[in-house]
């Protein structure tokens, strides 16, 4: 079993609420979710878990989303792991093509969509 066989997610977000109720979410569906409030350390916290998967929110802590996942991009062990770039954000398709993320979902959005939209990358990779 390599590092990418297991159901983690990593869920990048400073609005606790937003948190709890992804985290109660892919729980219930199986996932092992990881959450943190900020990207600080952002390469150490992701490579602690190996997820198989990482939803990052654009406005996180310190750095913001853009920098963090260009980070996690440019690091060699981590940046085959997709990210989904979530947002409130009306120009959200180009911030997360910026950032280099795989996918992106609108904020708010309903549970079909986060669902969908983590398995249609999980299909690409």
């Amino acid at each position: 079993m390599n590092d990418f066989d297991s159901k983690k997610i990593v869920i990048f977000d400073d609005d606790e609420d937003i948190l709890s109720i992804c985290a109660y979410i892919l729980e219930e569906q199986g996932w092992d979710v990881h959450t943190f409030t900020d990207c600080n350390n952002i390469v150490e916290k992701v490579s602690s878990v190996m997820p198989r998967v990482i939803l990052m929110d654009n406005w996180i802590p310190d750095a913001g989303g853009i920098v963090a996942t260009q980070t996690l991009k440019s690091n060699i062990k981590l940046k085959e792991i997709p990210v989904i770039y979530f947002s409130a954000n009306s120009d959200i398709q180009l911030l997360a093509s910026n950032a280099g993320a795989e996918s992106y979902l609108a904020k708010p959005f309903d549970l079909d969509d986060l669902e969908r939209t983590i398995n249609n990358v999980l299909v690409k990779v």
